[in-house]
This record gives structure tokens, sequence and C-alpha cells, in this order.
């Protein structure tokens, strides 16, 4: 498995407009890149969010899913709409069998 978390703090531009495009585009991705095993848009609940409001959250079968993804059509074009209403974001990224195993 590979998960990759972005977490942004997003502009006062993105509106209820921009949340259902970006849920319409999640639901491409979604459709149209394999090896998800999940994959969702979503408000950051979190108290301590620091203003990182929303996520979006995939868990890939392996990092080269993930990779893939990455260079889709669907991603890009998602990340391209999106990249103007982010003010910040922080990604993470890990391969958490892979990680264990350099450990041992």
């Amino acid at each position: 498995m590979f998960y990759h978390v972005v977490t942004m703090h997003l502009t006062e531009a993105a509106d209820a407009q921009f949340h259902r495009k970006v849920e319409a585009y999640a639901q491409r991705v979604r459709r149209e890149c394999t090896g998800i095993v999940h994959y969702h848009y979503c408000r950051n609940m979190a108290a301590r969010a620091k203003g990182y409001t929303h996520v979006v959250a995939g868990v890939f079968e392996s990092s080269e899913a993930h990779d893939n993804y990455q260079v889709s059509p669907a991603h890009q074009e998602m990340k391209n709409y999106m990249m103007p209403f982010i003010a910040d974001m922080v990604v993470f990224d890990s391969d958490p069998v892979a990680d264990s195993a350099s450990k041992g």
C-alpha cells in the first residue's frame, strides 16, 4: 500500500462551486486511474488543523500506482484547476511496507 495525503489551506475564492468541481475531479480520478484502493476529497475535521481545512487522501495498491496517478490526465487537470485556490499545502507520502523493511 502507498498513502498520499494532501492537506490544504484554501483561499477565500474556494466557494461551493469549487468544492463541487473538485469532488467531480475526484470521481474522475477514481474512474480513470488504476490501482486506487481509496481516494477522497473532504473537509479536514481535526481541531488542530491550523487552517488546513481540506484534504485529498488516497491509498494506492503500490508506489507504482501512485506514480501513474501523478502523471494521469485526470490528476493533472484536477491539480491545475485547484492550484490557484490553494494558499498553502502539506503533502504526506508513505509506503509503510517499504519503510518498515528498510528499518529491519
